[in-house]
């Protein structure tokens, strides 16, 4: 279990942090704001096509939101998180999907996706010293031509509270020991352009071996 993310979570939200994280999102979308924009960049970024299966892990997926969205714009999906409460409320919200519980530094589903998605602060959640081995495990699951996508507040204002900053360049760095080379960068998921002081950063990386140290 996450002890950071628990610690967070329960902070703000108390016991019932997983029913409660979902509730406010169902709130926001019935009071009419746009709550699928992680969504609506992966399928800008990759459009599902017709006769195509696009594969996509959304790693952190909390209470399945984004994973619910992608699946009911035609790609397969999977989810995974480290919080079985989490993933309960998923698997409530829709049974049909794949959704696992399992740790993102040991990760190991004996599968390739074309988009490794995480978003929602997953990358400055992880456990201290746990960044790397992350990266490493994360990149064995991106298809050779595949991508990941990594969207987080690079600042404490864009964080919970209780959340440590990680930083764009050692998130990157970490990528880049794990053979994840940087394609491109936005400000957010809706793709604006990206600026150093704006505290968020929506990262697309691609296999690049040759970075491997």
């Amino acid at each position: 279990m996450s002890r950071r993310w628990q610690e967070v979570a329960r902070a703000s939200a108390g016991e019932s942090y997983a029913e409660e994280y979902a509730e406010r999102f169902r709130r926001l979308a019935a009071e009419g704001a746009d709550v699928h924009g992680e969504a609506s960049f992966v399928a800008r970024l990759r459009p599902a096509a017709p006769g195509r299966t696009t594969r996509v892990l959304d790693a952190g997926c909390g209470t399945g939101r984004v994973a619910v969205r992608l699946a009911e714009l035609g790609y397969d999906v999977a989810g995974c998180d480290v919080d079985a409460a989490m993933v309960e409320v998923a698997r409530e919200e829709a049974p049909a999907l794949d959704w696992r519980v399992a740790d993102l530094a040991t990760l190991d589903l004996g599968e390739r996706y074309d988009v490794v998605l995480l978003a929602g602060n997953v990358v400055p959640l992880l456990e201290d010293g746990t960044l790397e081995a992350t990266c490493v495990r994360l990149a064995a699951h991106v298809a050779p031509d595949g991508v990941l996508v990594a969207g987080f507040g690079t600042d404490a204002d864009h964080l919970p509270d209780g959340c440590p900053v990680t930083g764009l360049d050692e998130f990157l760095a970490a990528a880049a020991a794990a053979g994840l080379g940087e394609l491109q960068r936005w400000g957010t998921w809706a793709g604006e352009t990206w600026r150093a002081d704006d505290g968020y950063v929506v990262a697309v990386l691609g296999p690049a071996p040759d970075l491997v140290r």
